[in-house]
Parts: structure tokens; sequence; C-alpha cells
């Protein structure tokens, strides 16, 4: 009698733990769906802010690569201007020392070939230098120069005198002394004649007969 009892309270007892375990393994799949779709929506968020940073960095790159070019255009302007503006005033100033050079070259050129020659005195005019006619060696005059003044012809010159000079083609050109050495007489010729500071150096000399 009392087995027969005791036989369906265990089989009642027995469905109840199943269906407990059922619902238990209900509520972890429903946890792992729930989890899962956690783990996914955040994945996702990650991914989208990835790629959000991703496109930002692109476009500084963008930016920085397109400012960097402006400058490099800019400074290979400013440098090729600097360039150009340098040859031509290195251009300018070669061409005005050539014309320096050969500006020099010609009044060296005008003074050797006004090697002139002493002229003689005329009453309405400045004082004349006279002159040693190479084609009359017969003639003699003296020459000397003695406590800055030159004395020549018997006559005396001095510093700031007015005179006149003649040159081989008898061009006569006036002209100032400017110093009297120990053995040279310096000129300076007027401005009228191009020659504003230009100065000529005589040698002096002494005509005798036979020479």
């Amino acid at each position: 009698m009392a087995s027969t009892l005791l036989s369906p309270m265990v089989d009642y007892y027995n469905d109840e733990e199943e269906l407990d375990s059922v619902d238990e393994d209900e509520d972890r799949s429903f946890r792992g769906r729930d989890s899962e779709e956690g783990t996914l929506q955040e994945y996702q968020k990650r991914m989208k802010k990835l790629d959000q940073q991703y496109k930002e960095r692109l476009r500084n790159a963008d930016l920085f690569l397109q400012l960097e070019t402006e400058q490099v255009e800019r400074n290979y302007i400013k440098e090729k201007k600097a360039a150009v503006k340098e040859f031509d005033d290195k251009k300018v100033e070669l061409k005005e020392n050539l014309i320096a050079e050969l500006e020099e070259k010609k009044k060296m050129i005008e003074n050797e070939k006004l090697t002139m020659e002493l002229t003689g005195a005329s009453p309405s005019s400045p004082e004349h230098l006279p002159s040693t006619p190479v084609d009359t060696p017969s003639q003699r005059y003296e020459a000397r120069i003695e406590e800055g003044k030159l004395y020549y012809d018997k006559r005396w010159y001095h510093k700031s005198q007015a005179i006149y000079l003649e040159s081989k083609e008898n061009t006569k050109i006036s002209c100032v002394i400017s110093s009297v050495g120990t053995n040279e007489v310096r000129v300076r010729f007027s401005p009228l004649i191009g020659a504003k500071q230009m100065t000529v150096l005589f040698k002096l000399m002494t005509c005798s007969e036979g020479e």
C-alpha cells in the first residue's frame, strides 16, 4: 500500500525539475542572444567611429599636401624672381664696368694722342707755353722746375695759371696748370671739351741743337 502511494509523488517532482531546467535553458538562450546583439552593436559603433576617423585623417592629409604644394610653388616663384633680379643686376653692373673700362682706355688713348708741346704766348689770351717745334732742331729751349714753378723759354708758369697746349695736329686746347711736380706738370682741361677732371703728365725736356 505504501509503495503504491510513493510512486506518483516521485514522478511529480521529477516533472517539476525538468520544467525548471527547460526554463533555465531558455533564460540562458535569451541572455546569450542579448549579449550577442549588444556585442554586434558595440562593434558596429566602433567600426563607424574608426571609419569617421579614417576619413578625417584623409581630409587633413589632403589639406596638408595642398598647403605644402602651394608653399613650395610660392618659394619657387620667389627664388626665381630673386635669381632673375640678381642676373639683371649683374648684367647691368658688368655693362657699366665695361663702359667705364672702355672710357678709361679711351682717355688713355686720347692722352697719348695729346702729347702736347708748350705753345707761344698771345697778348689777348691766357699765357701760352711756347712750343718746341720738332722740325726746327736749331732752336733751343730751357725748361726747369724750381720752388713749385715751371720755367720755360725765359718765362715762369705757376699752379692755377691758364695756358694753352698744342697737340701734334697743331690743335690748341685751353687748360689750367693743376700742379707742378719735381719733374712733371699736371694740367686740367676745360669742361667745354668734355674732359672735366682729366689730367695729363708732361715730362720736361730740354731741346738743343742737333737733337
